[in-house]
């Protein structure tokens, strides 16, 4: 009997099976011989399977003539022939060597799974572990202001002029570290000294509005940080440096006198696998005397990844990651005058605070054994925020989203998920508050006739803070349902890339993009400088759109491989949220109620050109890296009247706190054992502030600032050069100057940036 039932199953088998081929293998690290989890693999550039928790893969083929494809993030794709015949079984493994190659950078970013940077339908910028190394980075938000169409106006993101200036509250671009957002439970703002700088795979930004795949917050763009896991093959490595602040051009806003500031760090990083077990560790200390007074910082932090490949269970895996930082320091505001003051506080006290923040990551991962991955990734992060100003905030905020992705023989990508998160707030800033808020998304992405990659996405989005809520008017012209609004607001993405030539590839994208108000931009209440900073418990959320079109060009130039990149974008925003001066208060209040809230200003739109150039190989013996660009805004009100000129510094219909010209590059140059690199940045003059800071009434305020801008009229150019030597196969010494030339420069009024310093870094590695 039991011998009928074997033929019996076998005899169906074939049967299923005729003309279908098994292809199956194990993916390895080329170097190392480490299991490689999450390869993508195409067959005739359609996704096919993903490998598992000890890489293996299992697809089935029809018989014929097939091209498989290995993709995956950090390393150079590998394609392989086929020639399949029915009753065949083919076993290939396949070894991935580390990807050095700028035209065949992988990225995950814009649709969750691992893509050529040239398949997206949307811009992008990558960022490699070497630059940030390289450039002596002591905070993230130092690269990411070397990010071409990208600027970081004293701690917020701005991408293609998406976002103004708004201190501490709300941010319109999401901060992602390994996928889940990181932005503080209290202001909605990113925290970029917390960032594992000692721990990086890769940092992919997404230019554009991507509130469908990522929600609220997404509305100008996404930051990815990606961490990275240990292979077989322990790795550790050590950064130390020291450095010092120079004295400025203007030799009298030295307030240290004889001895200058000096700043000092380190950090490390080690991974390794202890059988099933993938373990990370990363360690950072700083301190900084600080450039203007009193505005010392001192810090550590420690991270720890963990994670667990099950034998038992095929296909899953599991773990926690920790990261924790103690942060001390000094800060201020605005200056004391434009003159000798400039790098003193005003009224002559820093804010002194001591902050705690930490996070902690359970997730678990599942590839199924038809081809389904289910991940359930979760997040606490805590912040303590105490100073001396009676000014302490307390946030929690808890995270979790569960996602589905499956790859189709047909080439179809299909990615849905749920998100839900809950924050909660104890603060003198703010008082109590609470938040949530659910989502549901899908996105399917497709690819066509081996060129044409077609990408839609859509996004359900339900927000809550205290008794205020999420509220979608139906457009159907009926008055009743225009009168019950519904408490979930969905949007929407759409994009499409094709192939024109063998390096040549166009794309057009649509993204809608929404975001709720902080608790920052409705409840804070507290005077910085002198300022008074009213609520706005009003505050509706802010809604737009960002549309582009793009051409990528890739090119070699000898052994020199690399991509231009132009595109024309447009972005609107429906009740964009802005901090505003206003007589907000009443006339027995400081300064006759005159003071700062967040309102909605009403219609806007942002339009430009973004053009990026980046490419990394050789010319003869000389290794070549070159990341650079340029971007056009045309940021203006389409809803400016009298009342709110009348609070422009400029009659120029042009927002406020935004520039016009931005342009950025990095070029390194490596011989043998040197390495010369060289760093620039420009911003055109911010042309419109508000009027407050340059009206002769309100000039003993905060002084000057008309008169620093009459001096400074056009914009602010920054170079900065490294040169480094590799002393044997595991150390290596750099020398890094920052502003070169010493110049004077700010990036929001009175604020001016460090002046020249220079740094002494060695790092080790083995």
């Amino acid at each position: 009997m039991r011998n009928f039932i074997s033929v019996l199953f076998f005899s169906i088998t074939h049967i299923f099976l005729q003309g279908q081929v098994v292809v199956k293998g194990k993916v390895t690290d080329k170097q190392t011989g480490d299991e490689l989890i999450g390869v993508t693999i195409f067959s005739d550039t359609k996704i096919g399977a993903i490998t598992d928790v000890h890489g293996n893969y299992s697809l089935l083929l029809p018989e014929g003539k097939h091209h498989l494809e290995f993709r995956m993030m950090g390393y150079e794709a590998s394609g392989h022939d086929a020639d399949l015949k029915t009753g065949d079984l083919l076993v290939l493994n396949i070894q991935l060597a580390t990807n050095s190659k700028a035209l065949e950078t992988v990225v995950v970013s814009a649709g969750k799974f691992e893509q050529k940077l040239e398949d997206v339908t949307v811009s992008m910028e990558v960022i490699s572990p070497k630059l940030v190394e390289s450039k002596n980075t002591t905070s993230l938000d130092e690269i990411i202001n070397q990010v071409p169409g990208v600027s970081v106006i004293d701690g917020q993101a701005n991408i293609r002029g998406g976002s103004g200036y708004s201190y501490g509250g709300g941010s319109r671009v999401l901060l992602l570290v390994d996928d889940m957002p990181l932005l503080s439970a209290d202001a909605g703002d990113v925290k970029w000294n917390y960032l594992p700088i000692e721990n990086l795979q890769q940092i992919e930004i997404l230019k554009g509005a991507s509130s469908a795949l990522f929600g609220s917050s997404a509305l100008n763009g996404v930051i990815n940080i990606h961490t990275a896991y240990p292979t077989s093959t322990p790795q550790t490595s050590i950064v130390m440096y020291s450095g010092i602040y120079d004295t400025p051009e203007r030799s009298q806003l030295a307030w240290w006198g004889k001895h200058n500031p000096l700043f000092k760090g380190t950090y490390f990083f080690h991974s390794r696998q202890i059988k099933n077990w993938d373990l990370t560790i990363g360690g950072n200390l700083y301190d900084d005397d600080g450039y203007r007074f009193d505005n010392v910082e001192k810090r550590y932090r420690f991270n720890i990844n963990t994670r667990y490949r099950f034998k038992r269970i095929t296909g899953l895996s599991a773990g926690i990651n920790l990261n924790y930082m103690d942060v001390t320091g000094g800060n201020f505001l605005l200056w004391q005058n434009g003159g000798s003051g400039a790098l003193l506080p005003l009224g002559g006290a820093s804010q002194h605070y001591d902050n705690v923040r930490y996070n902690i990551d359970p997730f678990i991962t599942y590839f199924g054994r038809r081809g389904g991955k289910h991940s359930l990734r979760t997040r606490y992060f805590y912040t303590l925020n105490t100073n001396d100003t009676q000014q302490r905030s307390i946030g929690g905020l808890y995270f979790a989203e569960y996602q589905f992705q499956k790859h189709f023989e047909n080439g179809l990508t299909l990615t849905t998920g749920a998100t839900a998160t809950y924050s909660q707030i104890t603060s003198q800033l703010y008082g109590p508050h609470y938040s949530s808020n659910e989502a549901a998304y899908l996105q399917l992405d497709k690819q066509f006739f081996k060129k044409l990659n077609a990408s839609i996405g859509i996004r359900g989005e339900s927000y809550r803070l205290d008794t205020s809520q999420t509220k979608f008017y139906l457009k159907a012209g009926n008055d009743t349902l225009r009168k019950n609004p519904v408490p979930v607001q969905p949007v929407m993405r759409a994009g499409v890339s094709y192939q024109l030539a063998k390096a040549t590839f166009i794309r057009t994208s649509f993204g809608q993009g929404y975001r709720f108000p902080s608790v920052a931009e409705k409840y804070i209440s507290t005077s910085v400088s002198g300022l008074e900073i009213y609520p706005n418990p009003n505050l509706k959320p802010e809604e737009g759109y960002s549309a582009e079109l793009g051409i990528k060009q890739g090119f070699q130039i000898a052994g020199f491989k690399g991509f231009l990149d132009v595109a024309g974008f447009d972005m609107q925003y429906r009740d964009m949220m802005e901090f505003t001066m206003g007589q907000w208060g009443t006339s027995s209040d400081p300064l006759f109620g005159i003071g700062f809230k967040s309102t909605n200003i009403g219609r806007t739109e942002i339009s430009g050109v973004d053009v990026s150039l980046e490419g990394e190989g050789k010319i003869g013996k000389v290794g070549i890296r070159l990341l650079a660009g340029y971007t056009y805004m045309n940021p203006v009100s389409l809803q400016l009247d009298s009342a709110s000129r009348a609070k422009n510094s400029s009659s120029e219909n042009i927002l406020k706190y935004h520039y016009r010209h931005i342009a950025k590059a990095d070029l390194e140059l490596s011989y043998k054992k040197f390495a010369l690199g060289i760093s620039v940045r420009y911003n055109s003059f911010m042309v419109n502030i508000d009027d407050f800071f340059v009206n002769p009434f309100f000039a003993n305020v905060v002084p000057g600032i008309a008169a620093y801008r009459q001096q400074f009229p056009n914009g602010d150019i920054v170079f900065d050069n490294r040169i480094s030597y590799q002393l044997n196969k595991v150390a290596k010494i750099s020398l890094i100057t920052n502003n070169m030339f010493n110049s004077e420069t700010t990036d929001r009024p009175a604020d001016v940036l460090p002046p020249r310093n220079y740094a002494l870094q060695v790092s080790i590695k083995f």
